[in-house]
């Protein structure tokens, strides 16, 4: 949909409020909201500023055809998170090496199919048509884009209080912008579909789940 286009003093407030004040307020009032609700409520915001954002195209978050050409990078950088994922785990918590679908695969299961749509839809809804389409041009090139949006969805993910997380989802942010950017938004999201799915199968769930904060 097509809108008036905001100045950058307006563009830089909300992209400060959305991607550094909001994931410093999670990192503090954790214990005291809704993880799930808060991705939510960011991702009903983020529509409703993708709905006045001129080129932003609702299509473009369910067109299909855009997924022609994009299985083989799906493939191979799904394969590259699989090995770093698999290695980190069995020298971090080798003890927890496929724990979840050896002793309780009704929750991995549960977990696989439910994940997309209560975390990765809203996070990748955020970080990748918002980041791009609205805030892209605040910075002068693609690969600042990349970097940029890499660095905002790893420090999004502070709050879980480990280095694990951060860590992991800036370089797996580097791979899903480098996709969004080529592919568009179908593809990003089986991308983190499946990095999500591989931590949980893997066992590094406990560095990405809320509930293990504190632990």
């Amino acid at each position: 949909m097509s809108g008036v286009a905001p100045g950058r003093t307006r563009l830089w407030v909300e992209f400060t409020a959305i991607y550094v004040a909001s994931p410093i307020a999670l990192y503090f009032f954790l214990p005291y909201v809704n993880l799930y609700a808060a991705i939510a409520t960011t991702m009903l915001i983020g529509l409703v500023l993708l709905h006045f954002t001129d080129g932003f195209r609702w299509r473009s978050l369910w067109d299909l055809s855009s997924l022609r050409g994009a299985w083989g990078e799906i493939l191979w950088m799904s394969a590259l998170t699989a090995v770093v994922l698999g290695a980190l785990t069995l020298w971090l918590v080798p003890e927890r090496f496929l724990i979840m679908p050896r002793e309780r695969p009704q929750m991995w299961l549960a977990i696989l199919a439910l994940y997309p749509w209560f975390s990765v839809l809203g996070q990748e809804i955020i970080f990748r048509p918002l980041f791009f389409i609205r805030y892209g041009g605040l910075f002068a090139s693609e690969r600042v884009r990349i970097l940029v949006n890499a660095l905002v969805f790893g420090a999004a993910h502070l709050f879980f209080q480990n280095w694990i997380a951060p860590l992991a989802t800036f370089f797996g942010g580097i791979l899903m912008a480098r996709l969004y950017v080529r592919h568009q938004f179908p593809a990003v999201f089986i991308l983190h579909w499946i990095a999500g799915g591989l931590v949980f199968t893997f066992g590094l769930g406990l560095f990405f789940y809320h509930g293990a904060i504190g632990r």
